[in-house]
């Protein structure tokens, strides 16, 4: 009801359960239509309701940003009495023509991610820049080939994009050669693989797990159908990745290639063990550095490329980046590794996505970046203690990058990480339900969650911020069966991200953005 509602420009209808939440509806969010459901609710409260409603006045103050971004959204003028925010955050890259599904689609989104926390780790806010240029009018462009040696003409402009996004993405590596054309994480695996190895050749990657990737062999991707890969893991103590167990399956099963990398280890993956192993064993090393790349690049992991061959990662997450993929190698491998993003396993590159990455990348290279990867080590660890005050156990008991996996069973026995990621989901907090090692649930239950810190740093959030994200999980898994409970969090939730906007009404640019001016996002003090 409230939804269809909505749907109406100039209403904001909410469905409420009793006269608080009435109340908090029309002081907090100016809602102008109440809907009452008597399923929910009995007569005698929903005249209470009612009331409560019809008393209560809209309090503005930090609220008046965010109602005059949904009345921006619609057309609508700001409440009587209020100034009007700018229309930015609802304009140019950000909501497409009006009155379409896919406009009040975005719409929704956008309000979704300004008024909840994000900490699914392999998410970011990418700057205004990098979402217009995704937006550009390189979207027309064929440009089948790299920069020079197309298969289509008129790509002049094009070449310059893609070979500034290469010149960028390899100084920040400190890479020989650099291909940009992947469209993802998975697509630039699948072309490293591509170019070092024969179909059936032996692999050996981190078993999913145990915190791999679908990519490093399992038997359901592409990967694990196509080469005979062979897992190492973790050591049963420590929970870290047992680098003497990788040293010996790799020489009783003399893999050609040797993949390091991960998609739920919390830890610092050193690349020295790797490189030593497949030198012993005449193997290649490739690095997958999806989820750390923008880590790397800030200096507070250590950086592969000088050991190995090959470094695939994306683009976005920890970098901040356009969603994509990218390879960096040596010489030695380039030609290869070309050969195997086109014409080996994908046609046309995507030009504006490329253009967005050069925007990316040259963001990374600001001094401020090293700042904001730090913060974001700083962030997690704060979180991570936070939590395990409150009795989460943290998978090898903490972090030393951008991602926590949290142990639910000391919290409580019986709750599952897809219970979990539900009712979190319906207070305000975003993640995902995660397998931990020697998990007794299925993969579409597990015993946990993961979570990551590198959105709510580039808000702006700190130590103090972490903590009451480890409150508000609690209570809301605490209170899981009391919807008046979770929804209570859920106020607080918004309360929190109204002071930390990724996207400030007026600003229409991240919160780093806005507090310095700056055209590339400049992690806040």
């Amino acid at each position: 009801m409230a939804l269809a509602a909505t749907k109406v420009a100039g209403v904001r209808a909410a469905a409420v359960h009793d006269a608080a939440s009435a109340r908090l509806a029309r002081e907090h969010n100016d809602a102008n239509v109440l809907c009452l459901g008597a399923r929910v609710m009995d007569a005698a409260t929903a005249v209470e309701a009612l009331d409560a409603f019809l008393d209560a006045e809209f309090e503005g103050g930090r609220h008046a940003r965010r109602v005059d971004q949904l009345n921006a959204l619609d057309g609508a003028a700001p409440a009587a009495g209020r100034p009007a925010a700018a229309p930015a955050a609802a304009s140019g890259p950000w909501v497409v023509t009006p009155d379409t599904e896919i406009s009040r689609a975005l719409a929704d989104e956008l309000v979704r991610q300004q008024t909840t926390v994000q900490l699914i780790a392999s998410e970011n806010f990418a700057s205004p820049e990098v979402i217009a240029t995704t937006g550009s009018v390189l979207t027309n462009k064929y440009s089948e080939g790299y920069p020079r040696r197309r298969y289509y003409g008129g790509n002049a402009n094009v070449d310059v994009v893609e070979q500034l996004a290469i010149d960028r993405v390899k100084a920040l590596f400190g890479a020989e050669h650099a291909n940009v054309q992947p469209h993802s994480g998975s697509n630039a695996n699948a072309a490293a693989y591509l170019a070092m190895l024969e179909i059936g050749d032996t692999v050996m990657g981190m078993s999913l797990d145990q915190g791999g990737h679908l990519t490093h062999g399992s038997p359901v991707n592409v990967s694990g159908k196509t080469y005979n890969f062979v897992s190492y893991g973790l050591t049963a103590g420590d929970e870290r990745i047992d680098y003497d167990e990788m040293e010996r399956l790799a020489h009783e099963h003399r893999p050609r290639l040797v993949v390091a990398g991960a998609t739920a280890y919390s830890r610092v993956i050193y690349p020295e063990p790797f490189r030593r192993v497949c030198d012993d064993i005449g193997a290649v090393f490739m690095f997958d550095a999806a989820h750390i790349a923008g880590l790397i690049v800030g200096g507070v992991h250590p950086n592969p490329t000088p050991l190995a061959d090959v470094v695939t990662f994306t683009t976005h997450k920890t970098l901040r980046g356009p969603r994509g993929g990218a390879i960096v190698c040596t010489q030695e491998h380039a030609r290869a590794i070309d050969s195997a993003v086109f014409p080996g396993s994908q046609g046309g590159p995507l030009d504006h996505v490329i253009a967005a990455k050069a925007v990316g990348f040259r963001e990374a290279a600001d001094p401020s970046f090293a700042g904001y990867a730090a913060r974001i080590v700083a962030n997690a660890g704060a979180l991570a203690d936070a939590l395990g005050e409150r009795g989460f156990r943290l998978v090898s008991g903490g972090t030393d990058n951008h991602l926590l996996l949290i142990d639910l069973r000391t919290f409580d026995a019986e709750l599952t990480g897809k219970q979990a990621q539900e009712v979190l989901d319906a207070g305000g907090i975003t993640l995902n339900r995660n397998t931990i090692p020697g998990d007794p649930r299925s993969p579409f239950v597990t015993s946990g969650v993961r979570m990551g810190t590198a959105a709510v740093t580039t808000q702006g959030m700190g130590p103090t911020e972490m903590a009451a994200i480890a409150d508000f999980t609690t209570r809301i898994l605490r209170g899981r069966d009391d919807p008046d409970a979770v929804a209570g969090v859920r106020a607080e939730v918004a309360e929190l991200c109204a002071a930390f906007p990724p996207y400030p009404a007026g600003a229409g640019a991240p919160a780093e953005v806005a507090a310095t001016g700056a055209g590339a996002p400049t992690p806040a003090a």
